[in-house]
């Protein structure tokens, strides 16, 4: 059984899992107390939203979706991250861990970008061409994240009378609805920065054996990075629009592989 007093983790990983529940306390009452989104506040936006502020590129580090996604962030980030502020020095891990977050932040929102224009265009399409079908094909690949229910019997309307205008009209601004509600979507975690730290313990700890909880099995760190890493590419491009940040995951360890090979070839710097 392992046993590991709070107060012999290392001070940056102990700081960092202390804020990050500080955060989603104050995200609770907060909105159960005073109506107060802090998540919308904090979390990051895509840049042309009417809700993004700079410091967001930050902050959403901190900010989490609930209790199973702060948790399984913070055992990884306490997990892998002593390890590597013990051989680093807690100066080297912060800077590691800030500067993988942002590359991960980065990179997601290049990805959303390149998403959300590749919809712009479709909406352009369908605008100059509007028809239920369009407006189903659309709401159905582009706009996942809305429950069908919210345009259903809109739509069977529209298929009774497709020449409609007032239909038109709606299916139009409808289509747009969802369009500013997908930009305005919050992106909230550390996993972008707790990829990056899984990155590092594989980087310099290889060999070492960890043990899976599904299936319970070994596995050596090395290929535990290389399996995770390859399942979320697969994922990021088999599964657009998920509610899973799985570019951002890939950003963390993209810019921690290219943070440490910096480092490797740096040896003035001993921090």
């Amino acid at each position: 059984m392992i046993n590991v007093r709070f107060s012999d983790i290392p001070p940056v990983v102990k700081n960092l899992i202390l804020i990050n529940v500080i955060m989603l306390l104050a995200t609770w009452v907060l909105e159960n107390a005073f109506g107060v989104r802090l998540s919308q506040i904090l979390g990051l936006h895509y840049f042309k939203s009417e809700y993004f502020q700079p410091y967001q590129i930050v902050t959403h580090m901190f900010m989490h979706g609930g209790l199973m996604h702060i948790f399984f962030n913070m055992f990884a980030l306490w997990m892998f991250g002593r390890v590597l502020e013990t051989v680093w020095g807690s100066k080297r891990f912060f800077i590691y861990f800030i500067v993988t977050g942002l590359g991960a932040a980065a990179l997601h929102t290049f990805v959303i970008h390149i998403e959300l224009q590749n919809i712009a265009d479709k909406i352009a399409a369908f605008q100059n061409t509007p028809t239920p079908n369009g407006f189903a094909a659309l709401a159905k690949n582009s706009f996942s994240e809305f429950d069908p229910r919210y345009y259903r019997d809109f739509l069977n309307a529209w298929y009774d009378s497709p020449d409609n205008p007032n239909y038109i009209k709606e299916g139009i601004e409808g289509i747009q609805t969802m369009f500013t509600g997908k930009i305005n979507i919050p992106t909230v975690g550390a996993s972008g920065a707790v990829f990056g730290v899984l990155l590092a313990f594989g980087m310099l700890f290889p060999n070492t054996q960890l043990m899976l909880l599904f299936p319970p099995i070994p596995i050596k760190a090395k290929y535990f990075v290389i399996f995770y890493g390859a399942l979320e590419l697969w994922l990021g491009l088999t599964q657009p629009g998920s509610n899973i940040a799985h570019f951002a995951h890939l950003g963390g360890m993209l810019f921690g592989f290219i943070l440490i090979k910096l480092w490797n070839n740096d040896r003035r710097k001993f921090y």
